[in-house]
């Protein structure tokens, strides 16, 4: 099926589209995964919650190394 181009980001071929979608693969199941360690008691959810957001930049960084976005900002 034709898909629709996205501004601002170049054609991917087969192979870099299946390492994309098995870092958010990844990045969904680690998610999942930190929900539970989220409901453990004592759990630090300040410390939780910066590790989620560093773990989130790292899959986006991981991943816009592949895509290579042409956007300048």
């Amino acid at each position: 099926m034709p898909h629709t181009p996205v501004t601002g980001y170049r054609e991917l071929n087969e192979e870099e589209l299946a390492h994309m979608n098995g870092l958010k693969a990844i990045e969904n199941e680690l998610g999942e995964f930190l929900k539970g360690v989220a409901e453990l008691e004592g759990v630090d959810q300040r410390c939780l919650a910066l590790g989620r957001a560093n773990l989130q930049q790292g899959f986006m960084w991981a991943i816009r190394s592949i895509a290579k976005p042409t956007s300048k900002l």
